[in-house]
């Protein structure tokens, strides 16, 4: 019989790429932390509503990326593809979002998403949010861009770019799509990819999103949102860069940025780095006012941003595995022998002591033993051999400096 084997687009992490994962986990809640923010934690499993109607209808997320299936309750349930319409929901459920008073929340875990599987992106791929809920104010989305730079700072990774635009509002938006049709129906519609003549009609600002080369080329010259926006936008956002110029973050302003998902208006922005290949977005966001009140909540402003921990960790330097505080090697075979529950009663006490370090208690000889746990840099080696056992002694070896000293298994109850 054959092994099963994983799904296709899923990946198992093992230790040395989980500490990543752990190391990235343990700076978010420092850092978010010390900006007010609290940890929330979703299901995976939502109602698909949520994300038909929260992310949009015609993006590709919902049309072509769900994972959904219709449980045995006859209800459509759908595997998250993104986290911010989950904390939404979870907030208007739980009437955490007051008029007035600034919800701050965040939040990690695995999405779900059915494309082609890529560098630092797999079906099942994991993110880290924040979401800053109830402030209107363009301080809200500079101090949820300063948090990300924190963050991304604290991981160690440098050399990255903050590309940042506004994408207008309900108000004047309408506008900026009508002239983007105009502009893309007077060009060759047959040299646009299948999906961007779709979007063109349902959603033309993805268009200036497509990475098809011949699409980027024929929107090179479209009209530019910042051409279109009304007073209130214009003004939201100039306060947005006069407070991200005074606190010295670098940044370019894209005018061709938009985000994947409906519901972002006014700021957004995308963090990119080169030094991963031709996928190099690694955090983005924006603003997202209107969508608590889509969603059923009160008439509550929205900014927050989501970082893609696989691309991180591809940045970022491999944490170290902690140093174990003992090795506990057993080296009595006699039949018979109760060393081994000796030693294992030891290193319950051990850990007890809130020491960390692992029993040994298979077959091998001393140097072998030695050597291991040089290899895994414990501090010290205890060994129970028959020697030990019989005269109720652990040797304690310090793995620096190689000193041996006896002492009484008595001595650590």
């Amino acid at each position: 019989m054959s092994a099963i084997q994983k799904i296709k687009g899923f990946a198992d992490l093992f230790p040395e790429d989980a500490r990543s994962f752990t190391h990235m986990e343990a700076n978010a809640r420092d850092v978010f932390g010390r900006f007010g923010f609290g940890e929330l934690r979703t299901p995976v499993l939502e109602r698909t509503e949520l994300f038909a109607k929260g992310i949009g209808e015609e993006t590709d997320v919902v049309g072509k990326e769900m994972y959904t299936f219709t449980d045995r309750g006859d209800r459509s349930l759908t595997l998250r593809p993104e986290a911010t319409a989950g904390v939404l929901r979870a907030a208007i459920e739980a009437g955490a979002i007051e008029p007035g008073r600034a919800t701050r929340l965040y939040t990690f875990g695995p999405m779900f998403r059915y494309e082609r599987p890529q560098k630092g992106r797999m079906r099942q791929f994991h993110q880290i949010n924040a979401e800053l809920l109830g402030s209107p104010e363009p301080q809200a989305d500079v101090e949820v861009i300063l948090m990300l730079e924190d963050f991304l700072s604290s991981l160690g990774i440098a050399d990255l770019c903050f590309e940042l635009n506004s994408l207008g509002c309900r108000e004047c938006r309408p506008d900026y799509r009508s002239a983007l049709t105009a502009y893309f129906e007077a060009l060759d519609v047959d040299s646009l990819c299948e999906d961007c003549k779709r979007r063109m009609h349902t959603n033309p600002l993805r268009v200036l999103d497509c990475k098809v080369p011949a699409c980027k080329a024929l929107v090179a010259d479209a009209p530019a949102i910042g051409d279109h926006l009304c007073t209130g936008c214009r003004e939201h956002f100039s306060a947005v860069l006069s407070l991200v110029d005074k606190a010295g973050l670098k940044y370019t302003l894209n005018p061709r940025l938009v985000r994947g998902l409906d519901y972002y208006q006014r700021t957004t922005f995308e963090v990119t780095s080169g030094a991963i290949g031709s996928q190099t977005a690694v955090a983005g966001g924006g603003r997202y006012d209107g969508l608590v009140q889509l969603l059923g909540g009160p008439d509550a402003p929205g900014v927050g941003f989501a970082c893609g921990m696989e691309r991180l960790a591809m940045l970022m330097q491999k944490p170290e595995a902690p140093r174990p505080d003992f090795f506990l090697a057993v080296t009595d075979t006699r039949e018979g022998s109760q060393a081994v529950d000796a030693a294992i009663l030891l290193a319950h006490k051990l850990h007890m002591r809130g020491m960390s370090g692992e029993c040994d208690y298979s077959a091998g000889s001393m140097k072998s033993r030695l050597r291991h746990a040089g290899r895994i840099k414990a501090k010290k080696c205890y060994i129970i051999g028959a020697e030990e056992f019989d005269s109720g002694q652990v040797t304690v070896k310090d793995m620096e400096d190689g000193e041996q000293i006896k002492l009484d298994l008595a001595a650590f109850d």
